[in-house]
């Protein structure tokens, strides 16, 4: 009887590759030695037996060998497959109505072939895009991950390592070197987790479903139009569950509008070892968006005993020096450099650190819309420069509303009278505004504050 050994090949993280060992000019910070892991994986994969057939000598040969009988037949035992879930069948139609779209918009049948073939319904994608919402930490906490000693280490690290690439990028873009750092930093660890997920399959699963199928089958498009101009391949397409790619995490629209083939191989790609096309991509972005080179993100400040914390405020604009005029000095007690326009921002309220807010901050806003990332991506940049910590107090025995506390939140200053324009769970300008209208209405210091005791408050 030959015996037959299966052999199971361990799954691979994102923190290796399979490729050859890269020159040190290239290769990532925090990443594992490939050699390394490729011969961990030889080590432990079982080697095949081969079959060995075995006849028996002519002097051990029977000379007159009886006849057996014949055994019945032995019917083999029937394979049944089990039942398809009904939301892979549900995906399977979609896609084949898909493809007519895609068709229909430019794609060619080539392209759909190679990109759609091993497409599957992720149900883990969609559980994902349901439960992100629930995930809140307050802003201290963010920063404390964001900011943290190991990632200002690496980044001082990286900039350093890429310093050539780095000072192009900033000559040809005029977006300041160490916010790309920052950026790469926050988004893949420095290229160090840049995302293992099919971005084909996240992208296919989220259009199929009902939340937001529109933008997500627009981001799908914009995918088989990146393939289609030969920039990647399907397989090299990855990135995080919910199809953003690449070293800085670029969705497929954005990749259209802003990527760069920065090193002049005839490619944009943001996915390889090589980072260069990707930083040169994410300046190209801000730059795009009206950043303004040697102009602060924003500017710790101290405010003056007796505070109109109704000023605090995103619509009030001033230049630094008229804020200067009220009091409002930095953290070593000089006022603020006449950088531009500028707002004052209290993130945590009065009882946490403020901020001194200029043009470059709404441009960060552009990449990612939280507070708590563009000071994150802020901040880490000044520490990669050698910048202090922040200064100013947190309130820490506060926690972060829940994302039905939030909802609740919104709610109930619609019904109070106090629009949020948004029931949407993100505490955003709108938000703020609307809890400081409430609190200058009902005597409460107006800091805008979105806190658990507003929401009590409210109830």
């Amino acid at each position: 009887m030959r015996l037959i050994v299966w052999a199971l090949a361990l799954g691979m993280s994102v923190t290796q590759v399979t490729s050859a060992p890269l020159s040190e000019s290239k290769r990532p910070i925090l990443r594992g030695d490939p050699q390394v892991a490729a011969d961990e994986v030889a080590q432990v994969r079982p080697r095949s037996r081969p079959a060995v057939a075995v006849t028996a000598s002519e002097d051990e040969a029977d000379p007159a060998p009886v006849e057996a009988a014949e055994p019945a037949p032995v019917s083999p035992p029937k394979v049944v497959a089990p039942p398809k879930d009904p939301k892979e069948i549900a995906f399977e139609r979609w896609i084949e109505d898909f493809r007519l779209r895609a068709e229909a918009q430019g794609i060619t049948p080539k392209v759909l072939d190679a990109a759609l073939a091993d497409v599957q319904y992720d149900p883990d994608v969609v559980r994902r895009d349901r439960n992100q919402s629930e995930f809140t930490k307050t802003i201290w906490e963010y920063l404390t991950t964001a900011v943290s000693d190991t990632r200002i280490a690496n980044g001082r690290a990286a900039l350093e390592q890429h310093a050539e690439t780095l000072k192009q990028i900033e000559e040809k873009y005029g977006v300041d070197r160490q916010i790309v750092v920052a950026i790469w930093g926050l988004e893949s660890a420095f290229g160090a987790f840049r995302g293992s997920d099919s971005t084909l399959n996240s992208l296919a699963t989220l259009a199929f479903d009902a939340r937001r199928s529109e933008f997500f089958e627009t981001q799908l498009i914009a995918a088989l139009r990146i393939l289609q101009s030969g920039d990647t391949v399907p397989s090299n397409m990855k990135g995080s569950w919910a199809g953003a790619m690449g070293h800085t995490q670029f969705m497929p629209t954005s990749y259209l509008e802003h990527a760069v083939d920065f090193t002049g191989d005839g490619k944009r790609d943001i996915w390889g070892d090589d980072p260069a096309d990707a930083l040169a991509s994410t300046a190209a972005y801000l730059k795009a968006n009206g950043w303004t080179k040697g102009q602060p993100w924003g500017v710790e400040v101290r405010l003056p005993p007796g505070f109109d914390y109704a000023l605090a405020d995103r619509k009030i604009i001033k230049s630094p020096s008229d804020w200067g005029v009220l009091g409002i000095r930095d953290e070593t007690g000089r006022q603020v450099p006449d950088y531009g326009p500028a707002a004052i921002l209290l993130p945590a309220g009065a009882s946490g650190a403020a901020f001194m807010i200029f043009d470059n901050f709404a441009v960060l806003e552009r990449y990612n819309s939280a507070d708590a990332y563009v000071i994150g991506v802020g901040h880490l940049g000044d520490r990669i420069l050698g910048g202090p910590p922040i200064q100013g107090q947190w309130p820490e025995g506060d926690r972060a509303l829940t994302y039905d506390e939030r909802i609740e939140l919104q709610e109930r200053l619609i019904a109070a009278g106090f629009d949020t324009e948004k029931v949407d769970g993100k505490i955003g300008p709108l938000t703020i505004s609307a809890v400081r209208r409430w609190q200058q209405a009902t005597g409460r210091l107006p800091d805008g504050y979105a806190s658990l005791r507003v929401l009590n408050a409210l109830r």
